[in-house]
């Protein structure tokens, strides 16, 4: 097996390769930690790598697998973190210069206490936009994020640079952050799988400034990875008020069919005999949507139906609710950051500066006002789910598009709310992010150009195994997954 093979072996692939003694965690550390150095300088994935601490957490996964006694089921797995997400020992910037690196970073957020306690390997940070934004990955700290699969375009964001490093094979495993598409949107535009999964599903500290819209998810690149690291992060933590009950399952175990491990998760393997799905490509109001991303959801339908899931053309019957999601969103983002001294409101991005002013216009009546339209939404779409088990749609409105800019040109039809609104082509995402829901999000094809398609699969609340199953499935027998970036 070659270096390019190794590094982009999944994380159960790897733990299999641990237990049978064909690789090692210091072998296939070693070969990630040398395809960064060859690859982060084209791509700037990460903003920090860690080579003494990853390898030294590889020595130690070594020499657990030597004993026969691996510490978890991520055990030398090599894994990143997102500069939202608190890791112990590594500055958390959030792509800002306003953040002060010299300060204690002695404690790790929720997620990264589970990966460390699974066993996986540690190699650093990776890009966000500041504050983690926009729905592109560039910040005045750390520069622009590129696509892997043409450098010239973004990969999308805010977990921009975790998906990079993933779909570049710069480690399995990505912890990403979500507050209104961005586990889902950078997945959509490098072709890998992002599950958004329900809110307080992933327990959160410190928690989010924008609230909670604000979930926890996988970036990985299949989707028993996602199963597998869903697993690990759902555990508790009591410093999460807001974390859902501890799960009494494992979703990756229902994904392979082993009831007696699957606990309470519905046990379905990817069988999709039974299963509704509501196909919506424009979810009743989108005014524009690019036509190739729209033929090959299409196909997509065509394939869930192939697979024995029941699928129609079915709107779910909500409004649209970028104006709710603005209310929430911008406001947060100005309670952040509005009280930083004038110096330092000149040191952040000019577009996240214009939005803190836009957001100056909202009242509390506005706020509380959208809160009432929020709880609507959500209502509906319990309505909605009572009949449909998925609800399937595009990722995004557009294909990936050039790397350094917020949105990409903007089509006859289509009036953004500012100079700065990004919600217009991510029209897909938030909505979800106000009603909680899992979503997951993976590749369904290719552009003419080269560049990565995608498909958003929505569950029911707490329902992220629905979500799985039919991605599983979808896996299985399309080629998508499977395909690497001509790096």
């Amino acid at each position: 097996m070659d270096a390019e093979d190794i590094a982009y072996l999944g994380a159960t692939e790897l733990v299999d390769a641990y237990a049978r003694r064909s690789l090692s965690p210091v072998e296939v550390t070693r070969t990630v930690l040398a395809r960064i150095d060859a690859l982060d300088p084209l791509l700037n994935a990460f903003v920090r790598v860690d080579h003494e601490g990853a390898l030294r957490d590889a020595r130690a996964s070594e020499a657990r697998w030597m004993r026969g006694e691996p510490a978890g089921s991520l055990d030398g797995v090599p894994t990143s973190v997102k500069d939202l997400i608190l890791a112990r020992g590594w500055p958390t910037l959030r792509g800002s210069r306003t953040v002060d690196p010299d300060q204690p970073w002695d404690v790790d957020a929720p997620s990264t206490a589970r990966l460390r306690e699974a066993g996986a390997v540690l190699l650093g940070k990776t890009a966000t936009p500041e504050f983690g934004w926009r729905g592109s990955t560039d910040s005045p700290l750390s520069g622009i994020t590129r696509n892997p699969w043409n450098t010239a375009m973004t990969p999308g964001g805010s977990s921009g640079g975790a998906v990079a490093a993933v779909a570049a094979g710069l480690g399995a495993l990505a912890t990403g952050t979500d507050g209104g598409g961005s586990v889902r949107i950078p997945a959509a535009f490098t072709g890998t799988v992002g599950l958004k999964a329900h809110f307080g599903r992933v327990p959160a500290w410190p928690l989010s400034p924008m609230g909670s819209v604000a979930h926890i998810g996988p970036q990985v690149r299949n989707v028993r990875d996602a199963a597998l690291m869903l697993d690990v992060l759902a555990q508790p933590d009591a410093r999460d008020w807001t974390a859902l009950p501890p799960p009494t399952g494992s979703w990756l175990a229902a994904l392979e069919g082993d009831a007696a491990r699957a606990g309470t998760v519905p046990c379905a393997g990817a069988d999709l005999r039974g299963l509704k799905i509501a196909y919506s490509p424009r979810l009743g109001y989108v005014p524009w949507l690019d036509p190739e991303i729209e033929t090959a959801v299409a196909a997509a339908a065509e394939v869930f139906r192939r697979l024995g899931a029941t699928v129609e053309p079915v709107d779910p019957g909500i409004p649209d609710s970028a104006g709710i999601f603005a209310v929430h969103w911008f406001s947060s983002a100005r309670n952040l950051l509005h009280r930083l001294p004038p110096g330092q409101l000149a040191l952040l991005d000019p577009g996240l500066r214009e939005s803190i002013e836009f957001a100056a216009r909202y009242t509390l009546d506005d706020f509380l006002d959208a809160q009432k339209a929020r709880g609507e939404l959500a209502i509906r779409m319990q309505a909605f789910h009572a009949r449909w088990d998925l609800l399937l749609t595009p990722a995004t409105a557009v294909q990936p598009f050039e790397a350094g800019r917020v949105m990409p040109e903007v089509p006859s039809g289509v009036t953004p709310i500012n100079g700065t609104d990004w919600t217009w082509w991510t029209p897909y995402s938030f909505p979800f992010n106000l009603t909680q829901q899992p979503a997951l999000v993976m590749g369904c094809g290719f552009s003419t150009a080269g560049l990565p398609l995608a498909l958003q699969l929505v569950a029911p609340n707490h329902r992220e195994d629905l979500c799985l199953r039919a991605a599983l499935a979808y896996e299985q027998v399309t080629p998508w997954g499977a395909m690497r970036p001509p790096l």
